[in-house]
């Protein structure tokens, strides 16, 4: 059409009353992309364009079903200018432009040096302006809108731009000698040396060295305190002094201590120590705690007898040349010569696995009139009763389960408990309005509440029986329709008791389903496609997080389990203003992580992350995909995530990136759906993880191996399913499923070994008479730490699913590492590993070859009492501190508890985030019961504090001999 040259406001209104719709628009060569609506429903589409050759032009496509094209004239204002500008000691800036004739009011934006894009910063109903938010020494640009009374906005001004400086003035030279004066939970304080002539001084930190350094004070002083951040990571300040002149080059950075510890409950395990017949003897290995210092050693008992002729130091495995089928084995803890009390003794297994027995449901009819028999599904772990050794939850598959994508009655879902000796402790059966499907039920296992036993938490519905015989809601309700989907009908979230699965508290499922259409389709797939997973949002506590929808509209809702109570905690959901751009931005599955080192967990919920307190962190904006979160890369900082993503026109079909910011550190475009990737490390002549995608199908063995700096080292691959820790190398294997039967949907379990010398896949176990889970995706019930040592178990169900096959490595190792369920990663990985496509779990620390030592996991088991502490001396000298004399701690427990309760060799101290364990030789004072006094090796402590000042809050906690622990604050003073 024919229309002046200028700005337009273009609205599209594109639906059907009685047809589903896609139609496509481009106005002036600008996509609007396809406006989808079912049947009877409409959608808008808005834009502004501008014309410059005197016609708009309209491109329909799809349907082209267009019910109406709103066009209105947009005015942009002109003639911009700074009418005012004062400095000091209030500064301000002046604006005024030309009346724009209809215009309802005027926004403003500005930007400075601290943003990227132009920030709207207020609304007028007259042509000018007055900005009082400005500061002294900055350079600012300024643009102005006009808004219609429609509340149509108009493109932005010419902008203009202005300094808050006087131009015949000197700016001073930069701040020196900044150092710090104080470091503790209540904040961060540093001074620095009078800049000559300086008026002010800006303040800015940054979480890296290079930064980017953010403003985050003003002072007049010499001196500035930041309360703004928790001091749980390293940060660095620069000062900058400012005047008439403008502002100075930045100071040189200070780097700041970490003064805080966030201690995190976890599950209290038992050894886990595991028998199993080999050729040459009996293979045995066990767990090293998180807790455990670094001189924990350990004694192995045969039948009563010790075996070992010293106690082991080096590793956590051993073979015993004598053990036979028949004999029975326990371990302990030795402490500075000490014996902890023995473990329970178990049997041997005459084989590297051993079947868990399981009942498996009976099958039925839908009403279709079509017959359905059973498999068992996914699993999970957790300590149900109490006893420090893990149960199993196993979810129960009809064979007419179904993709959400797909119509069909399914069978109920079923969810049992077991012991490791068969014993079914509980069924729940979640009744016909849960239907059975990947991305239907995703259940929870975990202690919620601290009191030792883990909880089960999952959607339920009308009719769904708990573990007690109870039924939730009306037992006689049906809600599903003739296709099969369930799109009616209440919604719940219930909690069960691990123990019985009694349900213990049942709410509305949040957020409802409401308008089916409203998740992306009318009949009922995007709006079913649930996540769900475990974090601690406040650092110590672990909280629920229950989600729906990823492909559009996308909502996680957070809950605490306390007290017999479900506490809803926040909402996250695209729907809100400010959050459109994380709509369409999540996974098949999700991962937890701390990944801002706040103490606090984040969830990456795909493309897009979700800060602890239920605010966006970031989106990418690169859609669907899967992917895996780790410390993928020791050489950088922090976490690193590697994803697929299936849309073909995403600029990065795989990518790895900086988890906390969303930064893409490298990526390829690959032009098709990458539907597969996986990151291990596979490949010692690398540092880090290598990351590989499959170039076209899922069992595809050619695409890309990338390093973890995104060097592509081989276009063949290794399977792209799971990656196990099994052998006894740093380097991590590959879990697959091999003799994919496609009529039946099942292969037999593998783990083979990536020849990175050949650039091929050789098997190292195959696990005849199992079959693997969920058709092409291959996975098996669970891969976890479940036993032994740090390497992995692997449970695939046998071909009849009446067991359960759990298989552990017997390959000895020399590397000892404590037990990844107390790596917080890992261990809500193995929480989340059932959700949607199941996806192997990853730790918080880089596991692989070249590795350095774990850090030590600062964890709690119970309740946690509050002791004090007398610290001699409490000054360090880190240039001077002599090795040989200790530093001495005395521990006073008031009242708490009796002081001859602890674990002493659990104590320690937390410096600058370095954990140090006291030394071996401590003792009670004298006669007083409530008074410890242990020693700390004072070279530790000084080269834990090298380049540091001032004071420094420091951590001093340990356990009591009930699994309770005790916390206790000091203060160090630090000079060089």
């Amino acid at each position: 059409m024919d229309v002046p040259n200028g700005e337009y406001y273009v609205n599209v209104i594109s639906g059907d009353n009685i047809a589903s719709n896609k139609t496509s628009f481009t106005i002036e060569g600008q996509s609007l992309g396809t406006l989808s609506s079912s049947s009877g429903n409409f959608v808008e589409k808005e834009t502004i364009v501008a014309v410059q050759d005197g016609q708009l032009n309209v491109g329909i496509g799809g349907d082209g079903r267009v019910n109406a094209i709103e066009i209105f004239p947009m005015v942009t204002p002109t003639g911009l200018t700074v009418v005012e500008k004062n400095l000091y000691p209030n500064p301000s800036v002046s604006l005024k432009w030309d009346e724009v004739k209809g215009a309802a009011a005027y926004n403003i934006y500005r930007v400075s040096g601290e943003e990227d894009e132009p920030v709207k910063i207020g609304t007028s109903s007259t042509p000018e302006f007055s900005d009082h938010t400005v500061l002294l020494g900055y350079k600012y640009k300024y643009w102005v809108t006009q808004v219609n009374e429609r509340g149509i906005e108009s493109g932005k001004s010419a902008p203009i731009e202005v300094a808050l400086v006087d131009e015949t003035k000197k700016a001073p030279n930069p701040p020196i000698h900044l150092s710090l004066v104080n470091t503790s939970e209540e904040g961060i304080t540093f001074k620095w040396d009078q800049a000559e002539d300086a008026l002010l001084y800006y303040i800015y930190r940054a979480k890296l060295p290079e930064g980017p350094f953010i403003r985050v004070g003003i002072s007049s002083d010499e001196q500035f305190t930041d309360r703004s951040v928790s001091p749980t990571r390293h940060f660095y300040y620069k000062v900058s002094a400012v005047n008439l002149g403008g502002m100075s080059d930045f100071s040189a950075s200070v780097k700041t201590p970490i003064a805080k510890v966030v201690q995190r409950q976890m599950e209290k395990l038992d050894r886990g120590l595991v028998a199993v017949k080999v050729e040459n003897g009996v293979y045995l290995s066990w767990r090293m705690f998180g807790t455990d210092p670094e001189n924990v050693a350990f004694n192995l008992y045969r039948d009563g007898e010790k075996i070992n002729s010293k106690p082991i130091t080096s590793s956590t495995n051993y073979l015993d040349p004598h053990g036979t089928v028949g004999s029975k084995y326990s371990v302990c803890a030795v402490f500075n010569g000490e014996e902890e009390p023995v473990s329970q003794p178990v049997a041997v297994w005459d084989k590297n696995y051993f079947d868990l027995p399981v009942q498996k449901p009976e099958g039925g009819t839908t009403p279709d009139g079509k017959s359905y028999e059973y498999t068992a599904n996914d699993a999970s772990v957790g300590d149900l009763d109490g006893d420090g050794q893990y149960e199993l939850v196993l979810k129960w598959y009809p064979t007419n389960a179904q993709d959400n994508s797909k119509p069909g009655y399914t069978g109920n879902t079923y969810i049992d408990a077991y012991e490791f000796d068969g014993t079914k402790l509980w069924r729940i059966d979640l009744g016909k309005n849960i239907r059975s499907g990947a991305h239907y039920t995703q259940f929870m296992v975990y202690d919620l509440d601290g009191d030792g036993k883990a909880e089960i938490a999952m959607k339920t519905a009308d009719g769904t029986v708990d573990g007690q015989g109870n039924v939730i809601g009306d037992a006689k309700a049906d809600y599903r329709n003739s296709s099969g989907y369930v799109l009616s009908g209440p919604e719940y979230l219930t909690i069960f008791d691990g123990e019985t699965g009694k349900a213990l508290e049942t709410v509305n499922y949040e957020p409802p389903r409401g308008n089916v259409s409203d998740w992306g389709d009318s009949y009922g797939n995007r709006v079913d496609r649930f996540l769900a997973a475990i974090a601690y949002l406040d650092g110590q506590r672990p909280s629920l997080i229950m989600a729906r929808g990823y492909y559009t509209r996308t909502v996680l809702v957070a809950y605490n389990w306390r007290n017999g109570k479900l506490t809803k905690l926040w909402t996250f959901d695209t729907n809100h203003p400010g959050y459109e751009g994380y709509a369409g931005q999540g996974y098949h599955n999700l991962s937890i992580a701390d990944v801002d080192q706040d103490g606090k967990d984040e969830i990456i919920y795909g493309a897009m992350a979700v800060d602890d307190d239920g605010t966006g962190l970031y989106t990418t904006g690169l859609g669907h995909g899967d992917a895996h979160v780790g410390d993928l890369d020791p050489t950088r900082p922090g976490l690193e995530m590697f994803a697929v993503h299936e849309d073909k026109n995403a600029k990065y079909g795989i990518e790895f990136r900086d988890v906390e910011t969303g930064q893409i550190i490298w990526g390829e475009y690959t032009g098709r759906d990458t539907g597969r990737g996986l990151s291990a490390d596979i490949d010692p002549r690398y540092p880090g993880n290598e990351s590989w995608a499959v170039g076209g199908e899922w069992n595809d063995t050619t695409g890309g191996l990338y390093t973890a700096k995104g060097e592509k080292i081989s276009t063949n691959i290794p399977g792209a399913n799971f990656a196990i820790w099994w052998d006894g190398d740093l380097l991590r294997e590959i879990l697959d499923h091999g003799n994919f039967d496609d009529a039946k949907q099942v292969g037999i379990g593998t783990i083979s070994k990536w020849d990175y010398e050949h650039n091929k896949q050789v098997n190292i176990l195959t696990a005849y008479g199992t079959f693997s889970n969920n058709g092409t995706k291959g996975n098996p019930c669970l891969q976890a730490d479940i036993l032994g040592d740090w390497r992995e178990e692997v449970i695939w169900r046998t071909e009849d699913s009446n067991a359960l096959r759990i298989y552990t490595t017997t390959d000895p190792t020399e590397h000892r590492i404590y037990t990844l369920m107390h790596d917080p990663v890992y261990r809500l990985g193995i929480a989340w590993q059932n959700v949607g496509y199941n996806q192997p779990p990853h730790t918080s620390f880089f596991l692989g070859y070249g590795m350095e030592k774990p850090p030590v996991p600062n964890l709690y088991f119970k309740e946690v009492l509050n002791a004090t502490v007398d610290v001699n001396p409490d000054l360090i000298r880190t240039d001077k501190s002599k090795g040989n004399v200790p530093l001495t701690v005395n521990i006073e427990s008031g009242k708490h508890f009796n002081i001859s309760e602890v674990n002493i060799p659990t104590v320690k101290m937390i410096v600058n985030g370095k954990t140090i364990f006291a030394e071996p030789h401590s003792s009670v004072n004298g006669n007083k019961s409530n008074k410890l006094m242990v020693k700390f090796d004072r070279r530790k402590v000084a080269d834990a504090l090298k380049g540091y000042s001032g004071t420094l809050d420091i951590t001093i906690n340990g356990f009591l001999n009930d699994g309770r622990s005790f916390v206790a604050k000091s203060t160090l003073k630090i000079e060089k």
